[in-house]
């Protein structure tokens, strides 16, 4: 009845697209995020939100959106399966990773607090159009399985977070294992792992940098 919408991809480092089925965020994942944030930073069972796969903009920019004086950055890994299923095991849950990439999780806190105090879904903090800035995905038949290494983000040039994807709450595999308890998981889901301490506004005008050790940085303008 209507023309089919373009299928959500991510550009793939080298050359090709991933398409992309569904997006998954984890919320608190790091322990100082989550004193950051209010809350106690001891292992609780993990929550999800999501993203919608339109929501991925590799453009290097980010158009400061609508409805909001409070726009913040989250710096986090997306990891990207090949495959899925239902009750993955932890052991095997890296068989089913296909890459890597880094990823804004740009979030519209004012609204999002505004969605907490009510006891509100959050999506409208963060699924908003072009809220996940993102860079190419890596193979990890090339980069391997990251499990530790730096994670920064700087906005023009300044150090804003800093953290180790070691100091993740709830590492990949385990991500991976709790989410097909609940979802059938499959090739073209992605995961936001989380993001490190240092969450803040950005303004028009401002450049933001994220790098995460083993993967091509990615910068992006605020428009």
């Amino acid at each position: 009845m209507i023309p089919a919408p373009a299928q959500a991809q991510l550009p793939v480092a080298g050359g090709g697209a991933f398409p992309v089925r569904r997006v998954y965020c984890i919320g608190r994942n790091y322990a100082a995020h989550a004193v950051e944030m209010g809350h106690d930073p001891d292992r609780e069972p993990p929550f999800f939100f999501q993203k919608n796969p339109d929501n991925l903009d590799p453009s290097g920019r980010f158009p400061y959106p609508a409805r909001t004086s409070d726009v913040h950055h989250e710096a986090e890994l997306l990891v990207a399966l090949r495959s899925g299923g239902t009750d993955i095991a932890i052991e095997d849950a890296l068989d089913h990773v296909w890459g890597y990439a880094p990823c804004l999780d740009m979030t519209r806190r004012d609204l999002q607090g505004i969605a907490k105090k009510m006891g509100r879904p959050w999506e409208i903090g963060k699924a908003f159009e072009r809220s996940a800035p993102v860079g190419p995905l890596h193979p990890a038949s090339e980069v391997g399985h990251p499990s530790e290494g730096e994670i920064t983000l700087s906005v023009n040039d300044e150090l804003r977070q800093s953290g180790d994807l070691n100091q993740m709450i709830w590492k990949v595999p385990e991500m991976i294992a709790y989410l097909s308890e609940y979802f059938e998981l499959a090739a073209g889901d992605v995961i936001l792992s989380g993001t490190p301490a240092g969450v803040g506004p950005v303004r028009r005008g401002d450049v933001m940098k994220l790098s995460i050790a083993g993967l091509e940085p990615l910068q992006i303008e605020v428009i």
